[in-house]
C-alpha cells in the first residue's frame, strides 16, 4: 500500500512528459516567466556520459554485442550505441494487443524522450492536411488551418534549426531554412532517376545545424546522430528546452516521477497530478492551477483514461468516449538495392548527417491514377556507413565460406546499395484505438493498455505502389532490388502498427464536445485547466513525420496557456 505524500505548495502548472510537446511547454512558459514542474518518469539525461556517437566498436567489450545490444525490432533497446531513450518492452510495464492485432509500442524512459535520437525529419503539414475531409471526404478537419499553424511552424524552425531550400511544393510547404547538405554520390543517382521518372528529389528537412544556432554549435558531420549528440547540433528537447529553462529558476524538474492519475476537485478541475517516487516507491501528489499532458499519445491516453472520479467515471475529460479512440501511426516499407554504379568507388568519408541529405515529397497530390488516398514521402540511405552485422546479406545470398573470396564479394558491396524507404498517411478507422487493459497493472499498480489496430485498404494499397515506385527507381539507376530492408516487421507488405513510432490521434481536438476531447486550444472542453501537448490532439496522421507539428503545436498551446493565465483565466 502507497503512502500518499502531498505537496503543500500549489504549481502553477505541471506539465507530465518531457519530449517534443513537454519540453517546448517549459519552454514557452519559462521564457514568459512562469513557474513551472515538468515530470519526467525517467532518469535525468547527462550528454557526455549517456551518449555514445564517437565511441568505436572495438573500444567495448564485445564491441558493444550483450544484453544490451539485441536486434531492433521486438526486444529491448535499439542498440547498445543508440541513444538511451527508451524501449520496445519495458520489464515491469507490459502492454497487451488484441489477438486479432499487430501492434508494438516504444516507450521512452529518459529527460528529453524520444528527442534524444530521433531522425529529425522536419516536415510540415500542407494545407490539405489540416482540412482533409473537405480535401477528399476521408477522415476529420482540425479546428485549425495552416494559415494559423504556420507562424507557429516559423518560430519552431527558427528555434529548432531546420535544413532545406524553398520549392514551392504544396504537399510540402516551404518554410524557414538553414543552408541544405549537399546530396552524397548515391543521393545524386537517385536524383537523376527521380527526373528521369517525374519524381522530385529535394534536399531533406532535417533538424540539424548547418550553422550555429542559439548558442549550440553546427554540426560536425560525424554521421551519428542516433547516439546523441553531445554539441546539440542536432535538435532535442532535452539540450534545446529543458537544460537552458532550469538555469533560469522557473522550472522544477521531477526525474523517476511516473504519473499515476490526475485529481479533480468537485468543479471537475484539476486539482493535483499523483505519481509514483520510482525511486522510493511511493505515491506522491503535486497540487496544480494547471496541467499539460504531454507524454506520448498513448501514454497521455492511458492517463486520462485512468483518471476516474464520479465526475468522470470513464476517464478524465471523456464523456465524448473518445480518448483512445482514431490511434493512427505512419504507413512504413523499405525496398533495398543493388547498384552496380556504386561499385569500386573511391572509399571516402560520407558520414554527413545522420540521415538522408535529400527526400522525395509526395508528388502525385493532384493525380488520379492512383487507387488509394493521400500519399507518402520516401526516405533514401545508403553510403560508406560503418558495417554492421548482417550488412551484406541483403540480396539473400547467404554466401558461405571466408578468405579471399568472402572478402572480394564484401569489399564489391560495400558502399553499392541504396535503401528505399515510405514513410506514408494513416486514415484513422474505427479497428484502431487503445483502451485500458483491467486485468493487467504494471510494476506500480497502474493499469496497463490494450492495443487494437488494423490498417485498412487505404494503407495496404499505399505500401503497394511504395514497392512499386522504389523498384522502378531502382531498376532506373541500373541497379536490382536485393529485398524488403526490414523483413521482421514488413512481411506482410506494410509495417507493423507502431514500428514506425509515429502514433497520434488518441485525444482528438475538435469543436463539437460530443466527437471530441479537446478544443481548438488543446484545452480539454470538459477540464478548462488541462491540455494535452504531444501528438494525441492530431486528427490525422498526414505523410510528414510528426515532431516539428507537436513542436509547432505545443507552442501555440503554452502561449494562449499563458494569456490566459495573465487574465487570471487559468
Amino acid at each position: 500500500m502507497f503512502q500518499i505524500q502531498r505537496s503543500p505548495q500549489v504549481a502553477d502548472v505541471v506539465v507530465i512528459g518531457s519530449g517534443a510537446g513537454g519540453g517546448t511547454t517549459v519552454k514557452v512558459l519559462t521564457d514568459l516567466g512562469i513557474n513551472v514542474t515538468l515530470l519526467e518518469a525517467g532518469p535525468m539525461l547527462n550528454p557526455s556520459k549517456d551518449f555514445k556517437e564517437h565511441m568505436l566498436p572495438y573500444e567495448v567489450d564485445h564491441r558493444g554485442a550483450g544484453p544490451n545490444a539485441e536486434r531492433y525490432f521486438g526486444l529491448q533497446q535499439w542498440g547498445y550505441f543508440e541513444a538511451p531513450n527508451g524501449y520496445w518492452n519495458i520489464p515491469g510495464e507490459p502492454y497487451s494487443v488484441s489477438p486479432d492485432s499487430e501492434f508494438s509500442w516504444f516507450r521512452s524512459r529518459i529527460l528529453g524522450g524520444r528527442t534524444n535520437h530521433y531522425g529529425r525529419i522536419s516536415l510540415r503539414f500542407s494545407d490539405y492536411d489540416f482540412k482533409p475531409y473537405s480535401f477528399d471526404g476521408l477522415g476529420t478537419d482540425w479546428p485549425v488551418d495552416y494559415d494559423e499553424m504556420s507562424p507557429y511552424y516559423d518560430k519552431a524552425e527558427e528555434f529548432m534549426g531546420i535544413t532545406g531550400t524553398k520549392e514551392g511544393i504544396r504537399s510540402a510547404p516551404d518554410g524557414v531554412f538553414l543552408p541544405p547538405i549537399p546530396p552524397r554520390v548515391h543521393e545524386q543517382l537517385v536524383m537523376k532517376a527521380g527526373k528521369r521518372l517525374g519524381i522530385p528529389v529535394i534536399p531533406s528537412r532535417m533538424a540539424m545545424l548547418t550553422k550555429s544556432v542559439h548558442g549550440r554549435a553546427a554540426c560536425h558531420y560525424c554521421g551519428q546522430c542516433g547516439r546523441g549528440c553531445r554539441t546539440a547540433s542536432a535538435f532535442s528537447s532535452s539540450q534545446a528546452m529543458i537544460f537552458p529553462a532550469m538555469k533560469t529558476g522557473k522550472l522544477t524538474v521531477l526525474t523517476e516521477a511516473m504519473a499515476r492519475e490526475l485529481i479533480v476537485d468537485a468543479s471537475g478541475k484539476v486539482s493535483a497530478v499523483s505519481y509514483v517516487d520510482k525511486r522510493t516507491r511511493t505515491e506522491k501528489q503535486i497540487r496544480c492551477r494547471n496541467v499539460v499532458v504531454a507524454a506520448s499519445a498513448c501514454e497521455s491516453a492511458r492517463l486520462l483514461l485512468n483518471s476516474k472520479s464520479p465526475l468522470f467515471p470513464n476517464g478524465l475529460a471523456n464523456g465524448s468516449g473518445m480518448v483512445g479512440r482514431n490511434l493512427t501511426d505512419t504507413t512504413g516499407y523499405s525496398l533495398s538495392g543493388h547498384i552496380p554504379a556504386l561499385e569500386g568507388l573511391p572509399r571516402h568519408n560520407s558520414d554527413g548527417i545522420g540521415g538522408m541529405h535529400v527526400y522525395v515529397p509526395w508528388w502525385l497530390l493532384d493525380k488520379r491514377n492512383k487507387d488509394f488516398p493521400r500519399g507518402y514521402h520516401i526516405e533514401i540511405g545508403g553510403g560508406f556507413g560503418m558495417p554492421q552485422l548482417g550488412a551484406f546479406s541483403a540480396d539473400g545470398s547467404q554466401r558461405a565460406g571466408y578468405g579471399s573470396g568472402l572478402k572480394d564479394y564484401v569489399r564489391q558491396r560495400y558502399g553499392a546499395s541504396i535503401s528505399l524507404a515510405g514513410r506514408g498517411e494513416m486514415i484513422p478507422n474505427e479497428h484502431s484505438y487503445c483502451e485500458i487493459d483491467n486485468s493487467v497493472v504494471d510494476q506500480w499498480g497502474i493499469p496497463t493498455l490494450k492495443f487494437h489496430f488494423r490498417w485498412s485498404d487505404h494503407e495496404i494499397k499505399q505500401a503497394k505502389h511504395m514497392h512499386e515506385t522504389f523498384t522502378s527507381i531502382i531498376e532506373t539507376m541500373g541497379g536490382t532490388v536485393t529485398g524488403i530492408t526490414h523483413p521482421e516487421r514488413e512481411a506482410k507488405g506494410v509495417s507493423v502498427g507502431g514500428t514506425i513510432i509515429h502514433e497520434g490521434g488518441t485525444v482528438c481536438m475538435g469543436d463539437d464536445p460530443k466527437t471530441s476531447v479537446l478544443n481548438r486550444w488543446c484545452q480539454a472542453h470538459e477540464v478548462k485547466n488541462l491540455f494535452v501537448a504531444d501528438a494525441a490532439p492530431f486528427n490525422g496522421n498526414p505523410d510528414k513525420n510528426v515532431t516539428l507539428t507537436i513542436v509547432a503545436l505545443a507552442w501555440r498551446t503554452a502561449e494562449h496557456l499563458a494569456a490566459e493565465m495573465k487574465k487570471g483565466n487559468a
